[in-house]
């Protein structure tokens, strides 16, 4: 289990549109992401984060063209490997939400060896949302037998999100994480996320603890 600390949820937007504005193929602006993915992980832990939830393909996403979609695919299997490697030497847990059964085999394959590998990892979990849609996940957990709340979120193998982060100037929850972003702090940057870098991570940590979280009460002084 990881240490104490904040979820932060991050809709990693931008790739294709940086990636475009420099004349490069959409394809570039993923990898691009793919980099800025694994410096965000290794400097997660010294912002205080304890659980990253990543959105890496929306269930939406498949209506991209297909070129595009089987690119994305094969760096997803890509990554998942190296990223695998290095989770393991830093004490970090790789898992997956979202739906599996239209996944390449491959990729699946790459999935469950990352989270068998990584399981003893205690420094970091890092979620991968993959072929994910919120809607879906509520309907799936609405199912007879849901008693309160506790049971419903059990269901959905879902912590709170603390903070959630959306780059690439977007202001929108993109049906990511609905029910566990209840009370979450909402933080957009301007930036895509090809250049949303540790720096960028710092700041949007820092606005949060800036906040006053309440959760529908009144801080002493109210």
């Amino acid at each position: 289990m990881a240490m104490d600390g904040i979820h932060t949820a991050i809709i990693m937007d931008g790739n294709g549109r940086w990636a475009a504005a420099r004349g490069l193929p959409r394809q570039e602006g993923h990898r691009a992401g793919a980099r800025t993915l694994q410096s965000i992980i290794e400097a997660a832990p010294g912002c205080g984060i304890s659980t990253l939830t990543l959105y890496a393909f929306s269930s939406d996403n498949w209506k991209r063209p297909r070129a595009e979609v089987n690119a994305l695919m094969d760096l997803m299997r890509r990554a998942l490997r190296e990223e695998a490697r290095r989770a393991v030497q830093h004490g970090i847990r790789l898992t997956a939400i979202g739906r599996r059964d239209r996944l390449r085999p491959a990729l699946r394959a790459a999935l469950e060896q990352a989270e068998r590998e990584t399981c003893a990892g205690c420094r970091l979990h890092v979620r991968l949302a993959i072929d994910y849609s919120s809607r879906d996940a509520l309907v799936e957990a609405a199912r007879p037998g849901v008693s309160s709340r506790e049971v419903f979120a059990q269901r959905l193998g879902a912590p709170d999100v603390d903070l959630l982060i959306r780059t690439g100037g977007e202001q929108r929850l993109s049906d990511f994480l609905l029910w566990e972003c209840a009370y979450a702090e909402l933080y957009f940057s301007p930036l895509p996320w090809p250049e949303f870098g540790p720096g960028p991570l710092r700041e949007a940590v820092a606005e949060f603890h800036r906040r006053n979280r309440r959760f529908g009460g009144l801080t002493p002084a109210a």
